[in-house]
């Protein structure tokens, strides 16, 4: 379910586009006829995720730190919509670099409603589910992520503005980093190289996870609304950790084991979709066996790149021919 087309932007800016949510938001635009600007501190050469979007006619790619002074000034424009996803992309290294967590939050969600005001566009701050909660609790990643949407709401009392707050939850899909100590990849790393699969616990949690092309669609859907209140997207079918592992062993075709942790797991955090739904129709569409299929696939051709083969490598014969322009 693809927001309805034609978009109603001409121009967009996605903060933090060069990185996994981001670079799929900024194609999924592009096939839509939008005018995309990736601001982004990640020098294009290193920007693997756009790397092929780097020719396209409407795309740009403008390298800039959001959270330094001045910055507004130096993003043409003008646009229609801002979608600030840069305190959403800072969160991973949060804890190791919690300083540069809060300047993004504050001095980068300021300049970004900068732009936003100036140029009368849509607003969008990409936030994650740990945003609820008391401050303090989870240290500088999440209160930063709080203070951006309470920057983001003060702006919609103080200037008028149209502004809005998406919650993202747990994404997977191709280009994840295979190294980013995030689930999904994780457990492809293992069964690939036949290792044994941990699972976290028991195996019975069952965490919120949405492939990357649900996920794109419910921001758009978001955006295109003139909705103020949060909105959670996220998946939550049930499905646990175990039964992801036992798929992702099937569809890579290993034999490695299944090796339980015994760690207690905290229960995540659940998306209140129900919003979403009633005002948008929006539900993720992806199943897992189409999601794993394709992010598998990533996964090995970016392994294929990483090695200096010179070709491809051999793809599990469940896993062929599941790539496609719009895949994450």
């Amino acid at each position: 379910m693809a927001p309805v087309a034609p978009p109603p932007w001409r121009r967009a800016m996605v903060t933090a586009g060069a990185g996994f949510l981001g670079s799929h938001l900024c194609e999924r635009l592009l096939d839509a006829g939008v005018e995309v600007d990736c601001v982004d501190d990640l020098p294009l050469a290193a920007a693997h995720d756009i790397a092929h979007l780097a020719d396209h006619p409407r795309f740009r790619h403008l390298e800039r730190n959001l959270a330094r002074p001045g910055v507004p000034g130096t993003l043409p424009g003008p646009y229609d919509l801002v979608l600030h996803l840069a305190c959403l992309a800072s969160a991973a290294g949060s804890r190791q670099r919690p300083l540069d967590a809060l300047d993004t939050a504050s001095l980068g969600t300021r300049n970004a409603l900068a732009v936003a005001a100036r140029d009368g566009a849509r607003f969008l701050l990409a936030s994650t589910c740990h945003a609820e909660g008391a401050p303090g609790r989870g240290g500088a990643d999440d209160d930063s992520r709080r203070f951006a949407e309470t920057l983001t709401t003060a702006f919609v009392s103080a200037e008028e503005a149209d502004a809005g707050i998406v919650r993202v939850f747990p994404t997977y899909g191709p280009r994840m980093g295979p190294g980013d100590g995030l689930m999904i990849p994780e457990l492809i790393r293992q069964a690939l190289d036949g290792e044994p699969v941990t699972v976290p616990g028991d195996g019975s949690l069952a965490p919120s996870l949405a492939y990357v092309d649900d996920t794109v669609d419910g921001v758009l859907l978001v955006a295109a609304s003139r909705s103020v209140r949060p909105v959670d997207i996220g998946g939550d079918d049930g499905t646990t950790v175990a039964e992801i592992a036992r798929k992702v062993l099937a569809l890579t075709g290993s034999d490695a084991p299944l090796r339980h942790t015994g760690a207690d797991v905290p229960e995540p955090p659940r998306p209140l979709t129900g919003f979403a739904h009633e005002l948008f129709g929006w539900t993720p569409r992806t199943d897992w066996d189409d999601g794993l299929k394709r992010t598998i696939a990533d996964q090995v051709d970016r392994r294929a790149a990483a090695r200096c083969e010179g070709g491809r490598r051999s793809v599990p014969e469940a896993v062929r021919g599941t790539r496609h322009a719009c895949s994450w």
